[in-house]
């Protein structure tokens, strides 16, 4: 029998911009090769398989087409929508994800707006590691690492849109990805990009878990617990973010742009 595959873009409310994630339920658990295999298919940054539990909750596992990762909330919001929109989960209801994170919740705000609530990993000050800031191409006022990332804050907004950093460079660091950062404009409190060559996502669209580390380092820096951001991707994306103690609520809307069978 074949089983529901779905696509929906994420921190945006217009079909192709935001971040695209294939949302996939199943009706028990999959081999992890098959999972991988499903996601290097989809080609996009990220692939989501849920599994419901008996409680209602689900279990929730995220593959870009390299790796399977750990966090990640474009494919969270966007599975969130999903189950929501196809009526899997009742409209209105919070939904619980157990993940490799901890347990992740999703609500749906009266605005419209679907709000997770994620770990917040503040970052530390570290020194550049070897070749980070020449792969950039950009000085660095900061450079800290927060969870699996680095976090780099440039010196302007127009710095951050204009980068093209050398994707073969930073695929050589040990982490993750790199989150470049610097005070927004027009609005927006900041605005940031995120590379991730090294899970085979050279640039991504919009980045949850990068907003984990962003939030805390921000609030530190503007005095302020409630901000909105923007990543200035070529698809680009709106970020509302809170934090709550060591938590952080991660707003944004999606929209479904796809749905349809797999049969292998």
């Amino acid at each position: 029998m074949p089983l529901r595959i779905y696509q929906a873009d994420a921190f945006t409310d217009v079909p192709f911009h935001g971040n695209p994630a294939a949302v996939c339920p199943l009706p028990e658990a999959r081999s992890e090769a098959w999972m991988r295999d499903v996601a290097r298919e989809m080609n996009l940054s990220e692939t989501a398989f849920l599994v419901r539990r008996p409680d209602g909750a689900f279990d929730l596992r995220w593959f870009t087409p390299a790796a399977e990762v750990a966090l990640c909330g474009h494919a969270t919001l966007a599975s969130a929508h999903v189950l929501w929109e196809t009526g899997a989960h009742p409209a209105g209801e919070p939904l619980r994800f157990h993940t490799k994170s901890g347990v992740l919740t999703a609500e749906r705000l009266p605005d419209g707006f679907i709000e997770l609530d994620f770990p917040a990993r503040v970052p530390e000050q570290v020194p550049a590691p070897e070749g980070l800031v020449e792969a950039l191409g950009a000085p660095a006022r900061y450079v800290g690492k927060g969870g699996l990332d680095y976090l780099v804050e440039l010196d302007a907004e127009e710095t951050v849109r204009g980068l093209a950093p050398d994707i073969r460079r930073l695929v050589s660091l040990p982490v993750r990805g790199v989150i470049v950062t610097a005070r927004g404009g027009g609005g927006f409190d900041f605005v940031s990009r995120f590379f991730a060559p090294a899970v085979g996502v050279d640039e991504d669209p919009v980045t949850g878990s990068a907003h984990c580390v962003l939030a805390p380092f921000w609030a530190a820096r503007l005095g302020k617990t409630e901000m909105l951001a923007y990543q200035a991707s070529a698809r680009g994306g709106v970020v509302r973010v809170r934090g709550v103690g060591d938590r952080v609520k991660l707003g944004g809307r999606a929209v479904m742009v796809l749905a349809g069978e797999l049969f292998a």
